[in-house]
């Protein structure tokens, strides 16, 4: 069945306060992201790392997000949407690193 894969990779370094706790990711996940997406998705612990705008490397612990939908892109995308949002405004964060994928998916 076509699908769409969503993925959503939330760093969890934050500039001058400690990393997002996994009771502070916990809440994230209950308030922002399950009443959005409540058929089901996926978390998994992420060890990421990227270059800054400095042009040092930065290794952090993320949060990888997969949430697989059905429907097409304009039933989803602002749910998507605000779930970055969400994140990167409690918790001081520049960007959430995006990327979808067409998927054929079935159970």
């Amino acid at each position: 069945m076509a699908a769409t894969e969503i993925d959503l990779y939330f760093g969890r370094t934050r500039v001058g306060a400690s990393e997002v706790s996994d009771a502070e990711w916990a809440r994230f996940l209950a308030d922002e992201v399950t009443p959005r997406f409540p058929d089901g998705l996926s978390v998994i612990d992420a060890a990421g790392q990227y270059r800054a705008p400095a042009g040092g490397l930065v290794r952090e612990d993320s949060k990888l997000l997969v949430i697989v939908v059905f429907d097409p892109p304009a039933t989803y995308g602002e749910k998507v949407q605000a779930i970055v949002e969400a994140y990167k405004r409690r918790f001081k964060q520049r960007s959430v690193f995006r990327v979808e994928r067409a998927v054929c998916a079935g159970g």
